[in-house]
């Protein structure tokens, strides 16, 4: 049986909707709102069987703003916390990466500077009891844990933990705190002059986590930059807006919106930057969004850099929190991203909601994702950056100056049903479990590592063996197209889970081939002949 509500208190629900800014209601918004309210009156008086008001009117509010644009969002009040946690950089618990491994919580690493990594929590541990309730062996889930484990900060919970040479539990009591969810992956050298850093999302610590990762790399000589922005869907405009800063001089605009009800604004540099002269390459792709797509459109509209890889997917709405009286809100698209020449990031979504998330999944059926001549690029698109007036295209999303395919060759069906079923990942969590000690003498270091471990052929036969175990029969064929991409993954995943995370970025740099056709733009003498006008900054 549905919960029922009186219709007075959904009635001021939705009028309140209406109403929220009384300067900006005229007569059709009051007329419409009473004639959705005569209706709620209907069905909750009328309708065959009970109904749930309050499901219908958020129900209500989710069609209504599908029917606007793709990215006017409801929020219930339950859910809003967690959807700001990614950006504001970080979340309240014990702080730990974990797996799910063998109906046990794993602790793949301690979250660093979290009270767990403080009280000597240590990758490898098994969590088994919370609070004194037995969570192995119980088919424990990943929503399980973060009921458990989550939570406000002073708060305490305790664990016990099953540690690999420790007879009985040890029992920690975590005061739960703040823990940083980190936006840099990695920030390495990739050559003695060209330095590379992986940035996920744009929250509010980006830019002190960018600014550590500068400073890094400049020690460790750095001339030349590849900002990696694959994949990245972004985030803060004020963080995106910094970083474009960062390498645009003087006063130049940035980006610029405008809405039906906002008048123009421009956002200019206004810093001196830390890397303003040095050569600069972005990489983007068909998952690189919003801020991204602002920090890769001032970039090439400036003539500041070079933007390598394949067009971003084209989301150039600004959205505004506009609360709503049952403590739920909505994120409401108010206006639009234009980079510095005038172009409109945003890719058309006339075609309905179903249609504008299946286009990212359709450019490899059109074959956009293999050659750029698919692209219908008329001249009414065309644009002119701002310093050397190359030609540059509108018309959804940043199109790469140097487009690099996605590269198929590594694919099998062998290699899929793998990574369909994390098969992997697993494997490594397994390996790095019983060998951690070994590893940590070994290899001692990140540069270790990479340098010295090697996937041997036994490992390989292992590897081959699980995957068997686990449903996925050895395919001879699979193997030959794809055994390298495979290999190469098994060891970063076992450097991820016995290092950090960077390892894994610094071992599957070779699968990269955005970041291998950078480096090669930097060092053959290409990134000169594109007349570009980065000495000028």
């Amino acid at each position: 049986m549905h919960r029922r509500f009186s219709f007075l208190s959904v009635s001021l629900l939705f009028i309140g909707i209406f109403l929220w800014n009384p300067h900006a209601v005229g007569q059709e918004y009051e007329e419409q709102g009473r004639k959705f309210n005569a209706l709620l009156y209907y069905v909750n008086q009328l309708y065959v069987d009970d109904v749930d008001s309050e499901a219908l009117v958020e129900a209500a509010i989710v069609g209504m703003l599908e029917e606007m644009d793709p990215h006017s969002v409801y929020i219930p009040e339950e859910d809003l916390k967690a959807a700001d946690e990614p950006l504001n950089g970080n979340f309240e618990g014990v702080g730990i990466q974990f797996n799910i491994f063998k109906d046990t919580i794993m602790v793949v690493s301690p979250i660093s500077g979290g009270p767990s990594e403080k009280l000597g929590i240590m990758a490898g541990d098994r969590i088994v009891t919370v609070d004194g309730e037995v969570v192995a062996g119980i088919g424990v889930t990943n929503k399980d844990v973060q009921r458990l484990l989550k939570g406000p900060k002073g708060t305490k919970v305790t664990v016990g933990i099953k540690r690999s040479g420790e007879k009985g539990l040890i029992d920690y009591e975590i005061i739960r705190d703040k823990i940083p969810i980190f936006s840099v992956d990695a920030s390495y050298m990739v050559s003695p002059s060209i330095g590379y850093i992986k940035v996920n999302r744009f929250a509010k610590t980006t830019m002190s986590e960018m600014y550590a990762a500068f400073a890094k790399l400049q020690r460790e000589g750095m001339q030349d930059l590849i900002l990696d922005l694959q994949g990245n869907g972004g985030g803060m405009l004020r963080t995106a807006i910094q970083m474009a800063d960062e390498f645009l001089s003087e006063d130049k605009l940035l980006v610029y919106t405008e809405g039906r009800s906002f008048p123009r604004e421009d956002t200019h540099a206004r810093i001196p930057g830390r890397f303003e002269k040095g050569r600069l390459i972005v990489l983007i792709d068909q998952g690189s969004a919003s801020a991204s797509e602002i920090v890769s459109g001032a970039v090439q509209d400036w003539d500041r850099g070079l933007i390598v890889g394949r067009r971003s997917f084209g989301k150039g709405l600004v959205q505004r929190p506009v609360n709503l009286p049952d403590g739920s809100a909505v994120r409401l698209t108010v206006q639009k991203y234009y980079t510095p020449s005038g172009r409109c990031i945003q890719k058309p979504y006339d075609a309905g909601v179903d249609a504008y998330r299946k286009e990212k999944y359709e450019r490899f059926e059109s074959g956009e994702l293999m050659s750029l001549d698919s692209l219908v690029l008329p001249d009414s698109l065309k644009f002119a950056t701002r310093i050397q007036g190359r030609t540059v295209y509108g018309g959804g999303g940043i199109i790469p100056d140097v487009f690099v395919p996605i590269d198929t060759t590594d694919n099998s069906a062998y290699f899929s049903r793998i990574l369909r079923k994390g098969l992997d990942s697993r494997f490594a969590l397994t390996y790095v479990d019983e060998n951690r000690d070994d590893i940590e003498v070994k290899y001692g270091s990140e540069d270790a590592f990479v340098e010295r471990f090697e996937v041997t052929d036994e490992l390989i036969s292992q590897f081959q063996a699980f995957v068997s175990e686990e449903g996925v029969e050895f395919d001879e064929e699979g193997w030959e197209a794809s055994g390298e991409a495979i290999t190469l993954r098994l060891k970063a995943m076992i450097g991820r889970n016995a290092l950090k995370q960077s390892t894994f970025y610094r071992v599957i740099s070779g699968l990269n081939e955005s970041l291998q056709k950078a480096i090669a733009i930097l060092q053959d003498g290409t990134f000169e002949k594109t007349n570009l006008a980065h000495k000028s900054f």
